[in-house]
């Protein structure tokens, strides 16, 4: 089994069914895709957005926290529409209210605060709770309706009566007009006052407490369209050093960069690629190579990076190639052409590290998912089933048969179904507890302590 203990550590560790949310029909409506996945600092919290807008936000049950065996229970905590379909009428273009990304910002008091984007407008969001409500106002009834002040005859001191536990989430920023591409990326700076937003040509720099203005920080588009030769794909800033941040291109190279060095970071501090096989060369090389996700290990050391077919590690002190090369779904190499058809092949699948990153998780098609122990060189790939959804049955390792005499569990390429497929996933930043997005389903999954 894959190694990897709390948050990471190196005991043998069985994975099993914790939970799913979300509609059992097959007949899915667009709006209730699942877009984007993300557990907040403490993973108390876990946020969803989906095609339709909407933010669900789970909260781990505070009972079940303390229970082992049930550590993975997560109920609704709060539901809210974050963007609405809009029309741009200057370019006579539509714009989605699907939610692209979702990031926690550090909790700093009793209410917690996130952003979430479309591909134009993002949006700063406070969760808060009340149990409380004042009652005895001098110039207002209970019911809200104003008195006349001439009938006030006493003063009496307001008071704050127990309610029903609500939660509330109101938009404190709306950050617009920034973009003139769709936004592909956000990412709150180790400040905690900064956050960069990249699209597919630049990358801003915001203020969270500034709305009206934002700093162009990177602009790749070239002064006549025709030569564009590469778009941004994904961007993130430095877990602990603040001047810091990278963004991947289609091409498949990853530029970091250092704002001390310029208000404009168009020239890079450094440039990690991998030179090309020529034995692998074909006619889809460009279009597998390009970076669908980019991600800081938690020690800012490493740096994660998934294309269509591999996940790459790479060392921030060596450009010239990553470190480690795992293999997600190399047995498709040979169907390219059919999933160029199909589209399939521009499909962006996101990767993530555990809480201490020893192990790595990414999404693979037929709703399976791969996990890489990067310590022990072992791998693992999962399925996330309603099948296997018993409370606490163990997750049976998967096998993909690449051709000669199947084995009886082993699955064949061909019958693989492309439709159902994991692009988003999430780890809980200090426990075996990690969230898969499947079209419309959130699966919760931990380790089976034994």
């Amino acid at each position: 089994m894959l190694c990897a203990g709390p948050g990471g550590g190196s005991n043998d560790v069985q994975w099993c069914f914790s939970q799913v949310k979300g509609a059992i029909d097959d007949d899915v409506a667009e709006a209730d895709i699942i877009s984007t996945v993300e557990f907040n600092q403490s993973g108390e919290l876990l946020a969803t957005g989906d095609k339709g807008g909407r933010v669900v936000i789970f909260q781990q049950e505070q009972e079940s926290k303390n229970k082992l065996q049930c550590r993975g229970e997560y109920n609704v905590y709060s539901t809210f529409q974050s963007h609405e379909p809009e029309f741009d009428y200057l370019k006579s273009l539509e714009i989605e209210e699907k939610i692209n990304k979702i990031r926690w910002l550090p909790q700093k008091n009793a209410a917690h605060f996130l952003l979430s984007t479309n591909d134009k407008t993002i949006k700063l969001w406070k969760i808060s709770e009340r149990d409380k409500r004042p009652e005895g106002y001098n110039l207002k009834e209970e019911d809200g309706q104003y008195r006349d002040p001439n009938t006030v005859t006493t003063l009496r001191v307001p008071v704050f009566r127990p309610m029903d536990l609500m939660v509330e989430a109101s938009p404190r920023r709306v950050f617009a007009n920034a973009h003139t591409y769709h936004i592909n990326s956000i990412s709150v700076n180790s400040d905690c006052e900064t956050y960069l937003s990249a699209d597919d040509l630049r990358v801003n720099l915001w203020h969270l407490e500034i709305t009206d203005r934002s700093f162009n920080i990177v602009d790749i588009k070239p002064a006549n369209m025709e030569d564009l030769t590469e778009v941004i794909t994904a961007a993130e800033f430095h877990p602990n050093q603040c001047n810091t941040f990278v963004y991947s291109s289609s091409k498949g190279t990853i530029r970091l960069c250092d704002m001390r060095a310029a208000a404009l970071c168009d020239s890079h501090a450094k440039l990690f690629e991998e030179p090309e096989d020529p034995n692998n060369r074909s006619f889809f090389s460009e279009i597998i190579s390009s970076i669908s996700d980019v991600k800081f290990s938690h020690s800012g050391r490493y740096m994660m990076t998934r294309d269509y077919l591999s996940v790459k590690i790479w060392d921030l002190n060596m450009e010239s190639r990553p470190v480690e090369t795992y293999q997600v779904h190399e047995y498709l190499r040979s169907k390219l052409c059919s999933l160029y058809e199909n589209d399939c092949i521009f499909d962006k699948f996101e990767c993530c590290w555990n809480g201490n990153d020893s192990v790595v998780m990414t999404g693979s098609y037929n709703n399976f998912f791969r996990m890489f122990d990067r310590g022990y060189q072992q791998d693992m790939t999962l399925e996330a089933s309603r099948e296997n959804s018993k409370p606490r049955s163990v997750l049976k390792p998967r096998k993909v048969s690449t051709g000669g005499k199947r084995k009886k569990d082993e699955i064949s390429v061909d019958s693989l179904d492309f439709n159902k497929k994991i692009l988003h996933t999430a780890w809980h930043p200090l426990d075996n507890i990690i969230a898969v997005a499947t079209t419309n389903n959130l699966y919760i999954f931990q380790d089976k302590l034994i």
